[in-house]
């Protein structure tokens, strides 16, 4: 029998499933099971195809490839009966086009077929006593097993902040910059100190104090400020010329601003050696400012490897890619008590998101990129020191753009869990009040129901998700929430998840409204919104007109001709239900 590669000499050259997380983790794969915790050993790493033999030694870290359904449940139990670790396997991920679906099957019956199947190798893997890990569809088998194998036979011991994004990105970014205009490159904080720079001989007096002293000089700092440099580096993406003074030792040079927003990071310095700059230069520091923001928030903003861990881990908790007990084994909650999730999302950022509001009108919030991702990590911070002095069990992560918090361990009290809701929402209320005032966000939460066990906090953040969703249609529309729960917009979410069903069906379209939608777009008039308003307020035309600012007899011409370009008769309730359902979902549906 040939020697499994980890046990060559009765020494072990694996690490902990814990370790290989940490280092791989979160967006390659997840935990969905771990009946034995996360400090089982993984010693190998291999693939196995459906079609070869079972075989795994104790230690190996199996891929499974295509296997699905009952097959691979077979082969998790077979796997686990010969000593594996862990087996990983491919997650159903996001349904694939229509054209391709199976017939009579739909994106959402395709998606829950998924889950159903990973619930059920989970049960499988649980029973069996091994780990089962969840691999992103879009990884290539080849690729996760040449990187963890590397990680098994790296035995080196890693400080947590190795685990991370490697402060080498700024000094990457800094020989890229030098190689696009032809300089000597350092890129500094906000406080003048060097983060990193490029390699190359022919420095002037600044650039070999700077690089030495980790900081420019006071002298030269001092002569930089006299002639205005940081503040236009301050001010904006200007690109700011510095000529050549040989007497202060300082060469030509060109400074640009780093920022996130408004506010300032730092500025990329470009020294001139021998041969001149290149030609576009300048044109290159734009776009390298840009982009090192990033690098540099990710930097300022990077968590310790363990705490990254417990984020991945509650992140796939509430989207059931793993099971309670997995979490539990990292953190100290109890699986068996009272939890809830809160969501806090950030009201403007479509608005943000977009080029500019259609309406010309200025709204405020993050714009570009690294100021988004500055601002997600300043309200995950904010979130997490209210929720922590609230309770100290509490966990923060970040999903799509949206924060929540699980809140474990809660114990029902005199009122039952009344009071627990009424504090989680004075809680939820102060968080928001405080990222308003001290962040300038327009935040928004919603407080999922209490689950009394941890196995079920996905439904509390999926009500969470409801609520916001419903919240952010709102606030289109004009009304604005801070803070609600599910009895808060409860109609809303109901109509808001019809419509969602009528838009995954298109056999569910009435064609006269249809055509009477088509009219008022080749057409430009506003028979549609119009016909809504006058629908929603059950036909009471001055209500209606007072809310369009029109004249009752205009709207009822509107609604009269309306009726006739699409032969809707609103005598009848059936119709106007239907046509007002329709209507909505032309003008407010989900996208």
């Amino acid at each position: 029998m040939p020697v499994h590669e980890g046990e060559k000499g009765h020494h072990k050259i694996g690490i902990p499933l814990r370790r290989l997380l940490l280092v791989v983790g979160d967006p390659v794969m997840d935990v969905a099971a771990a009946p034995a915790g996360l400090d089982v050993r993984v010693d190998n790493v291999t693939i196995l195809d459906p079609e070869d033999r079972a075989e795994a030694h104790t230690g190996d870290l199996v891929l499974l490839i295509g296997a699905r359904g009952g097959a691979a449940r077979r082969l998790v139990r077979a796997l686990a009966d010969q000593g594996a670790t862990a087996v990983a396997v491919k997650t159903g991920g996001h349904a694939p086009p229509e054209e391709v679906l199976p017939a009579g099957s739909s994106p959402r019956t395709h998606r829950r077929a998924g889950k159903d199947e990973m619930a059920g190798l989970r049960a499988e893997a649980q029973d069996a006593g091994i780990a089962l890990l969840a691999v992103r569809p879009e990884v290539r088998w080849d690729q996760l097993q040449s990187v963890c194998q590397n990680i098994v036979h790296d035995t080196r011991p890693s400080a947590p902040d190795e685990l991370g994004e490697a402060s080498g990105d700024l000094f990457s970014m800094a020989q890229t910059i030098a190689r696009l205009t032809n300089g000597l490159v350092s890129i500094e904080d906000a406080a003048s100190r060097v983060l990193a720079y490029s390699s190359g001989s022919e420095v002037d007096e600044l650039r070999r104090l700077s690089v030495l002293g980790r900081r420019g000089p006071e002298p030269y700092l001092s002569v930089l400020r006299e002639w205005g440099v940081f503040t236009k580096l301050r001010s904006g993406e200007e690109v700011v010329r510095i000529d050549e003074h040989p007497d202060l030792g300082i060469r030509r040079r060109l400074a640009i601003g780093i920022h996130a927003g408004s506010q300032p990071l730092g500025a990329i310095w470009v020294q001139e050696g021998s041969e001149p700059l290149s030609e576009h230069a300048e044109e290159a520091l734009l776009g390298a400012a840009r982009t090192t923001a990033l690098h540099m928030i990710r930097q300022r903003t990077q968590t310790s490897a363990g705490l990254r861990l417990r984020e991945d881990l509650l992140s796939s908790l509430l989207e059931e890619r793993i099971d309670a007990a997995a979490l539990a084994d990292t953190v100290e909650v109890h699986t068996d008590r009272g939890a809830l999730v809160v969501g806090f999302s950030v009201a403007n950022q479509a608005a943000a998101d977009s080029e500019g509001d259609p309406s010309g009108e200025e709204r405020p919030g993050p714009r570009d990129r690294p100021e988004r991702e500055l601002r997600l990590r300043q309200l995950i911070d904010l979130v997490s020191v209210h929720t922590a002095a609230y309770r100290r069990s509490s966990l923060v992560t970040e999903l799509n753009g949206r924060v929540y918090v699980l809140l474990p361990d809660l114990v029902r009290g005199r009122e039952g869990w009344l009071g627990v809701e009424r504090s989680v929402l004075a809680l939820t209320r102060k968080t928001v009040l405080a990222a308003r005032s001290t962040l300038d966000l327009e935040v928004q939460a919603a407080v999922g129901s209490l689950v009394e066990r941890l196995a079920d906090v996905p439904s509390s953040r999926a009500e969470a998700d409801r609520v916001l969703d419903a919240m952010g249609r709102d606030l289109e529309r004009g009304m604005s929430w801070e803070v609600a729960t599910i009895s808060d917009v409860r109609s809303k979410v109901l109509i808001s998840e019809t419509l969602a069903y009528l838009r995954d069906d298109p056999s569910l379209r009435d064609p006269r409204v249809s055509r009477l939608v088509e009219h008022d777009r080749s057409g430009g008039a506003d028979l549609v919104h119009s016909l809504l308003v006058y629908l929603e307020a059950f036909g009471d035309a001055r209500v209606a007109a007072e809310r369009l600012h029109i004249h009752p007899n205009t709207l009822r011409y509107r609604v009269r001709r309306a009726t006739s370009i699409s032969g809707i008769d609103l005598g009848d309730p059936g119709e106007r239900l239907f046509t007002q359902l329709q209507l909505l979902l032309e003008l407010h549906g989900p996208a």
